[in-house]
């Protein structure tokens, strides 16, 4: 059974940094394409950024770029996010989101954990 579980959300001051975690089980993490998303109340679920299986390739979603940086190990079955320069538009809940196919990019918002509350307030 795929497991994620995610951690490291808070009340953060804008401005301020969180550490996103995940903890994947039930499948073989390193072959995955992983990903981060989030949902507000008012934006509904959008994705946030993309590692490929290796972790050598990252992709981002316009308004975090240059600010959160994602990254796995591999040996460890474990995703991260971390977010820099937060703001109070970052708030939400994030989600780790695995790929629905083994090797290949291939986002399916569904696939996710429990999630992780964000909020960043002054």
């Amino acid at each position: 059974e795929v497991q994620l579980v995610e951690s490291g959300g808070g009340l953060v001051q804008p401005g301020g940094s969180l550490r996103l975690s995940c903890a994947a089980s039930g499948f073989p993490f390193s072959n995955y394409f992983m990903y981060w998303s989030r949902q507000t109340p008012g934006k509904g679920l959008e994705w946030v950024s993309t590692i490929n299986s290796g972790g050598t390739v990252t992709y981002y979603r316009n308004s975090v770029k240059g600010r959160f940086t994602i990254s796995r190990n591999n040996a460890k079955n474990t995703l991260y996010l971390q977010l820099n320069s937060l703001q109070t538009d970052d708030t939400a809940m994030y989600y780790c989101v695995t790929s629905r196919r083994e090797y290949f990019n291939d986002y399916d918002p569904q696939l996710r954990g429990q999630g992780t509350q964000v909020t960043v307030s002054s």
